[in-house]
C-alpha cells in the first residue's frame, strides 16, 4: 500500500464556488496540478457525486466526502476544503433532501479498502461538533493538517493494513 499523501498544498480555504460542481472541480484540479490523481478525476468525481451523494448533515458543520474510483489517482491523498459560503449537497442515502456544505474531504483512493478504514475514522471526526466548527473557522493549513493527522491517525493508514 501507497503511503497517503497529505500537506498544506492540499488543503484548501475560502473555496468559492456557486454550487457543488463548482466546488468539486476547484478541489479536484488541486489535485490535478500536483500530480496526485489523473485528469479523468475530475469529471469521475463530479460524475460519482450526482450519482452518489455525499452531503452528511452533521452536528454545527455540514460535510461532504466525494470519492470516486481508483483508477483516476495517482497517489493516495486526502484533500480538505474550507468553503467560504455554504454550498447545498445531496445528503448521501437521501436524494430528496440536501445539506449546506462547508467542509469537503475529497478521498482520492488507490486501494478500495484502504478508502473504507479513512471512511470509518472520518465518520468518528464527523460526530465532533467542536472539531469542525474548530476546522471551518481556523486560517492555518498547519493547524489543520495537524489536528487532522492526529485525528485521522494518518500513520495507521499508510501501512501495516489488511
Amino acid at each position: 500500500m501507497s503511503e497517503l499523501f497529505f500537506n498544506e498544498s492540499v488543503i484548501l480555504l475560502d473555496v468559492e464556488g456557486d454550487n457543488k460542481e463548482e466546488v468539486l472541480a476547484t478541489i479536484s484540479n488541486n489535485l490535478v496540478e500536483r500530480g496526485l490523481v489523473k485528469e479523468s478525476f475530475v469529471p469521475a468525481i463530479i460524475k460519482r457525486e450526482g450519482e452518489f451523494a455525499t452531503g452528511l448533515p452533521t452536528a454545527g458543520v455540514s460535510v461532504a466526502i466525494p470519492h470516486t474510483d481508483v483508477e483516476h489517482v495517482n497517489k493516495k491523498t486526502i484533500s480538505i476544503a474550507v468553503l467560504k459560503n455554504p454550498v447545498d449537497f445531496v445528503i448521501m442515502g437521501d436524494d430528496s433532501e440536501t445539506t449546506p456544505v462547508q467542509l469537503v474531504f475529497m478521498l482520492a483512493m488507490d486501494e478500495a479498502h484502504s478508502q473504507l478504514s479513512l471512511l470509518q475514522k472520518l465518520m468518528q471526526v464527523f460526530q465532533e461538533e467542536d472539531t469542525l466548527k474548530y476546522l471551518v473557522n481556523q486560517k492555518d493549513k498547519t493547524k489543520i493538517k495537524s489536528l487532522l493527522e492526529e485525528k485521522l491517525d494518518f500513520v495507521a493508514l499508510k501501512g501495516g493494513e489488511r
